[in-house]
């Protein structure tokens, strides 16, 4: 039961290290959605991120045996540099274990807190089982990132610092959910303290392992896990925190990329602080939170978890924005291919600022154009600029097809448009994703290599964890059941994108 917490989160004595952090009222974003939103700062802790808390109480819990064997974590990056200043503060020897695919940004700020990094995997779970197998192999001391009820009533004392700076009352709060272990903390005292105030978890659309979990009625394990969000790419939820979170919640958000984006810029522009994607993903479920219950004059808090990310990562990031704030539509048109249809097109658009336009001659009939046109939301949910353009478009007679939601359009036909390939035969074209690392591209290439001829190839390197590519190869229609087999076995994710519209618009 959450009461079990309260004691634990009101003796946690993190502050030796841990700082209280404001509660930010966003007078930009809350003007603009007609709600009070106010922002939990925790990317200003010491480490830029909450896990210090929890880090810390665990370490002040051990023994003085359990201490001197020297501490381990397996982390994506956050815990890892919360445990390694904690421990360093305490004349602690830490070891963490990294996926390689951690950001460069969270790997040097942990040696340079003096623990010792041992990189090993892609994801969270191959960097903990093998943090697992260097306990039994050296001794040393476990602290779980989020599964600890330690961990979990240092992360709670959260909750406690927002409901004594803001005594008034709060409609909901809004925790971003990995492991969990910050949404079980604040959870469990919220709904003891305070319980007529609610309290959702939010995760991502392509990470939401306690979505799952409550469908199920038991933790379950993702087969695939996407980190866009690394801070929260988690395949299954903790035990101990699902057992607190399906008593205390009061629902699951889930964001898509393109919303963490837009609340990334949100941030921004409020506070002028950069939220890393799980950081910002809080903010993303609060808003998609008003869009669908039309609320209005509401407090509500969203915790800005951390702001621990790489700087090439922005430019992915601010692509991806305008689009998830509804602002961007991108769209492919069909339009005469003869002078001046792109005047009358674009007298068509009317004042609006075309963000991309990209178009190259196919035939002497029809001409295919790539746009981006940006909009303005007119309504709560922000779908009625996109929706307005279009049907403005089809009534002046212009053969429309919306992509905005298009992800390979958006990964790459956007960045690909040149034209069709007319001596191109028996062309399939595949999108991957693959652990992004130095070397990653070349080792992809030399094992797609020699196989079949490869017609068209894309890739851009987006600052994030993972590469994406899209890739066209000549396969006879006789060899297409051995191209899924090859790819199986290769043993990245990928999809078979042939059918899609942006490559049969521009590509095919």
């Amino acid at each position: 039961m959450p009461q079990s917490y309260i004691k634990r989160i009101l003796d946690a004595r993190i502050y030796d290290v841990a700082v209280e952090t404001p509660l930010d009222e966003t007078r930009l974003l809350s003007r603009r959605l007609n709600n009070r939103i106010l922002l939990k700062r925790e990317d200003l802790q010491p480490v830029f991120s909450f896990k210090i808390r929890g880090a810390y109480n665990k370490l002040r819990q051990l023994s003085d045996e359990e201490r001197s064997r020297g501490v381990i974590a397996a982390s994506a990056g956050n815990h890892a540099q919360g445990l390694a200043l904690s421990a360093h503060e305490m004349g602690v020897k830490a070891t963490i274990v990294m996926p390689r695919t951690t950001p460069a940004i969270k790997v040097d700020a942990v040696k340079a807190r003096g623990a010792k990094v041992v990189l090993h995997g892609d994801t969270y779970d191959e960097a903990s089982d093998h943090a697992k197998k260097l306990v039994e192999e050296k001794g040393l001391t476990y602290i779980h990132p989020y599964d600890d009820p330690d961990v979990i009533a240092g992360q709670g004392t959260v909750a406690m610092e927002i409901l004594r700076q803001h005594p008034g009352h709060i409609d909901a709060i809004f925790v971003p959910v990995g492991g969990g272990g910050l949404c079980a903390g604040v959870a469990a005292y919220i709904k003891y303290v305070r319980p007529q105030t609610k309290v959702y978890a939010v995760e991502p659309e392509d990470a939401a392992c306690l979505k799952a979990a409550l469908e199920k009625n038991r933790r379950v394990t993702l087969p695939q896990v996407g980190i866009f969000a690394d801070g929260v790419a988690v395949a299954q939820i903790g035990k101990e925190t699902f057992r607190v979170m399906k008593d205390t919640i009061d629902g699951v958000i889930t964001a898509n990329t393109d919303e963490i984006c837009a609340a990334i810029k949100d941030i921004f522009e409020d506070t002028r602080s950069i939220a890393e994607p799980a950081g910002a993903l809080s903010l993303a479920g609060l808003k998609k939170y008003i869009a669908e219950n039309n609320c209005e004059g509401q407090t509500l808090v969203a915790i800005d978890s951390g702001a621990n990310t790489n700087f090439d990562r922005l430019r992915y990031i601010s692509e991806r924005t305008e689009i998830g704030e509804k602002r961007e539509a991108i769209l492919a048109v069909t339009i005469p291919e003869k002078p001046g249809a792109y005047k009358k097109f674009c007298q068509a658009l009317g004042k609006r600022n075309i963000t991309e336009f990209n178009y190259r001659y196919a035939d002497e009939k029809d001409a295919q154009i790539f746009v981006g046109v940006q909009v303005s939301p007119d309504s709560a949910k922000g779908t009625n600029g996109r929706e307005e353009l279009i049907a403005q478009l089809t009534d002046k007679g212009y053969s429309v097809v919306d992509m905005t939601d298009n992800e390979m359009a958006k990964l790459h036909i956007r960045h690909l448009v040149g034209g069709h390939a007319p001596n191109i035969d028996d062309e399939v074209v595949y999108r991957f994703e693959f652990p992004e690392r130095p070397g990653a591209l070349f080792t992809f290439l030399t094992q797609l290599a020699g196989r079949w001829n490869i017609s068209l190839f894309h890739y851009r390197n987006h600052g994030s964890a993972y590469g994406r590519v899209l890739v066209g190869m000549q396969v006879p229609k006789g060899d297409r059941s051995e191209v899924k087999s090859f790819l199986d076995e290769l043993g990245y994710p990928y999809w078979n994108e042939t059918d899609n519209e942006a490559y049969q618009f521009f590509l095919s």
